[in-house]
């Protein structure tokens, strides 16, 4: 059985009459990549604060690497390393002056900074690493904040919401050193995401959180397995009709009318295309287009918490 890198048990946090994080149990092992997936005010962000020492908690318990993130803070902060959402970076220092000052805030000689700085540049893709932070891109930023986070070798890394705000391109780019630090490194990485693609994408369990509670956990496709529907995307011309001649058939769930299409969620996709046509012919509804899918984890959020996640920019 692989050794418990963070362990969790009614973790709480208020923040006066706010209950921010309600009673968390968490269990992750070492060498894994743990996604933590939720909406913006759910409860990341306080969970991560509490593991890597900077919130204390109001209740509950919390150890990383066997030692509690209270009693322990020191000792754990040796060995994780942080990448949040909102680091701030001197904007007219290169991005070297930053590195080699991470490199010193943890004891590293001159020597063993620059050479953690080339092994880094390698690794995580530092773009015009000389230049003034001003000038980077936000990709830039982020890959600099993680490269950052990096420099002391850490057993242990907290990303919270490494791509948010990025473009498509940057995004799969930070994808590409997160399973690169994982697979080649061997690092136990603890991501917090709202993007639910990056998790199903990177993670090899997946945690849920709403309303400051876990509602799910498993690995992606034990998830999506889990919730036992396909689902039915249709365009079509009178969206009203069909929602009421759907919802009146046989072997359908549940009918959801997205931004484009109605999601139609059945048991058995291939049976129930047919029938779903059929029904819409008769209600006198035109289809524009028609898709059947396996679940994606929007949809084992939606079903286990009754909404989908908004992704904010």
């Amino acid at each position: 059985m692989s050794e418990l890198v963070i362990e969790t048990s009614g973790l709480k946090r208020s923040f006066g009459d706010v209950h921010a994080v309600k009673g968390v149990d968490l269990a992750v092992k070492s060498g894994e990549i743990y996604g933590f997936l939720g909406p913006n005010g759910a409860g990341k962000s306080t969970v991560v604060k509490m593991l890597i020492t900077l919130l204390k908690p109001t209740g509950g318990t919390a150890t990383v690497f066997g030692y509690d993130v209270v009693e322990d803070a020191p000792k754990i902060r040796l060995r994780i390393g942080t990448a949040l959402q909102d680091a701030s970076l001197d904007e007219k220092q290169s991005g070297r002056e930053i590195l080699r000052l991470q490199g010193a805030l943890y004891g590293l000689t001159r020597s063993e900074t620059d050479t953690r700085i080339d092994e880094l540049s390698s690794l995580i893709d530092v773009e015009a690493i000389d230049r003034w932070i001003g000038t980077y891109s936000g990709g830039m930023r982020r890959r600099l904040d993680l490269a950052a986070s990096l420099m002391h070798s850490p057993d242990l890394l907290f990303l919270d919401e490494p791509t948010t705000g990025l473009d498509p391109q940057s995004r799969a780019q930070v994808w590409k050193e997160v399973r690169a630090l994982n697979t080649e490194l061997g690092t136990t990485i603890f991501l917090t995401t709202q993007y639910l693609e990056e998790a199903d994408e990177l993670a090899d369990r997946v945690g849920i959180i709403n309303d400051g509670l876990i509602v799910g956990e498993g690995t992606p496709e034990d998830l999506k397995r889990a919730i036992g529907a396909d689902v039915i995307q249709i365009i079509v011309d009178d969206t009203d009709a069909a929602v009421a001649a759907l919802e009146e058939l046989s072997g359908v769930d549940h009918v959801e009318r997205g931004p484009r299409a109605l999601l139609v969620s059945v048991k058995d996709g291939a049976a129930t295309v047919s029938p779903v046509v059929i029904a819409l012919d008769n209600a006198g509804v035109d289809i524009g287009e028609l898709t059947l899918r396996t679940p994606t984890l929007d949809d084992v959020f939606l079903e286990l918490t009754g909404d989908r996640i908004e992704v904010s920019q």
